[in-house]
């Protein structure tokens, strides 16, 4: 086991000649709580870091890894902290490096199609500026509001536009980034071809700040689509809503922007939060929330038609067309804000994130009604249907004290994650591993876990890019 140096006086004050006296945070317990955890369980997933560097250029950052590696201090690197698998979390102490300060859009190149932004970048401030310009950037996960670039890029986020557009690793053209030993690094940038040996670009990607500090991200843009219309299509069962998913690709011709899916107890709970009621929500089962990108209303209609007779072929209970503004936020409503709706009722609710393909869908929800029924726990679900990216989020029961609590979640996590691993999924899709699913990434991955074992020893000999995370220390 790796035993790691503590921050002494001598280092911060190297430190703060580095970055400037308001740019470090130490010995101030509750500035510091505001970078021990992020969105994955609050008292559960904490650990204080012993110092908080809030750097504002690569040049920094250098000076600072340069200095880690010589002490050999821990060091994780820090976006938004709106993570659900305790990535960000420095669970050795050490050196916490925040990108607050590192949020600029550097360039919108339009000739090329490109934007360059620091790693502070928050993700809708991105998609807001590109449109303006007529562009777009079809790399945001659900977390759009709040997640910044950099995090993305470390967790290989996902989100709703992932049928059409793919998750993040499909935008990254390029990364400069600032190794362990403190030297600075770009892979990749404004090319869309190469073929000149690995993609260490696409190795950076889903890292999670093990290999090294991002500090600049050359993301792909396209031409904003035109207009978008949303379909809520109520199921009376699962299965009806998921096998539906194929015949309204194929037959609507048309490949929706996306697809998503929310169950019963999801609608319910979440119509309560956000004062919304949904059509046929006492009878339906689950829903399909579908939506399709066209130039103009003339060709949204006709996808939508056809697409609705697909629906209604496929035994939907009803197909209800959202095409303004108002109406869709209605509909997005509930699905966009499904795990905070959740919460309200019950705090104390992790949300789990697995995968299978498509069509594993009803046997992986068959699977978690299974577990509900045997923990006597209610599981809420939502998910990506297109992409087969759910996420399952049990609710503490009242008789069930905290500490027993996490024990008993991070169970049924797991054996869902597990259960949807051998279904020929993966433990996440999109949230990442951090280090509250090491051990899964662990079993079920097998000689890919030693071989990226084997990189990140080659990439960080000392191993003080964000320990724990991923592995254990080696």
């Amino acid at each position: 086991m790796i035993e790691f140096a503590k921050i002494t006086t001598r280092l911060v004050t190297e430190f703060k000649k580095i970055l400037g006296n308001n740019a470090v945070v130490f010995d101030d317990k509750d500035a510091l709580e505001n970078y021990a955890h992020d969105e994955t369980g609050g008292e559960y997933y904490s650990h204080m870091p012993e110092i908080v560097l809030k750097p504002e250029n690569a040049e920094q950052i250098s000076k600072v890894l340069k200095l880690a590696s010589a002490e050999h201090v821990p060091v994780t690197p820090r976006g938004a902290g709106s993570g659900l698998a305790g990535a960000s979390v420095p669970i050795y102490g050490g050196i916490v490096i925040s990108f607050e300060r590192m949020n600029k859009i550097v360039e919108i190149d339009k000739t090329n199609l490109v934007a360059v932004t620091e790693p502070g970048v928050v993700t809708n401030d991105l998609c807001r500026k590109v449109s303006e310009l007529g562009l777009y950037y079809a790399g945001y996960p659900m977390s759009v509001e709040t997640s910044f670039i950099g995090g993305n890029v470390a967790t290989n986020a996902g989100g709703s536009k992932v049928i059409k557009y793919g998750n993040t690793a499909h935008h990254v053209l390029g990364i400069e980034a600032v190794l362990p030993n403190g030297e600075i690094v770009q892979f990749g940038g404004k090319r869309r071809k190469d073929s000149s040996g690995y993609d260490i670009v696409r190795l950076l990607v889903g890292s999670e700040g093990t290999l090294a500090v991002f500090t600049k991200i050359f993301l792909n843009l396209i031409p904003l689509p035109g207009k978008t219309v949303d379909l809520l299509v109520p199921f009376p069962d699962i299965h009806t809503a998921i096998s539906n998913v194929g015949p309204l690709i194929t037959e609507s011709k048309t490949l929706p922007s996306a697809v998503e899916f929310i169950d019963d107890t999801s609608v319910v709970l979440g119509s309560k939060y956000n004062n919304i009621r949904l059509p046929y929500q006492e009878k339906a089962d689950a829903y399909l929330i579908v939506q399709y990108e066209g130039h103009d209303r003339d060709e949204l209609e006709s996808i939508y038609e056809k697409a609705g007779k697909a629906l209604m072929n496929g035994k939907a209970m009803d197909v209800f067309v959202a095409d303004n503004r108002t109406n869709s936020e209605k509909i997005w409503r509930i699905r966009r804000n499904w795990l905070e709706g959740i919460k309200a009722f019950e705090s104390h609710t992790p949300t789990g994130d697995v995968v299978v393909p498509t069509s594993k869908i009803p046997e992986i929800m068959e699977y978690i009604a299974k577990i509900s029924k045997e923990y006597k726990v209610q599981i809420p679900v939502a998910g990506h249907a297109a992409d087969g990216n759910l996420h399952p989020a049990p609710m503490k029961p009242k008789d069930v004290n905290l500490g027993e609590w996490k024990e008993l979640s991070e169970e049924i996590l797991s054996k869902i994650a597990i259960k949807a691993s051998k279904m020929g999924g993966a433990v996440s899709g999109e949230h990442g591993i951090g280090f509250v699913k090491k051990e899964l990434l662990k079993k079920t991955k097998n000689k890919q876990y030693e071989l990226m074992k084997s990189l990140k020893k080659t990439i960080d000999p000392l191993g003080i890019m964000n320990p724990g995370k991923l592995f254990d220390p080696q």
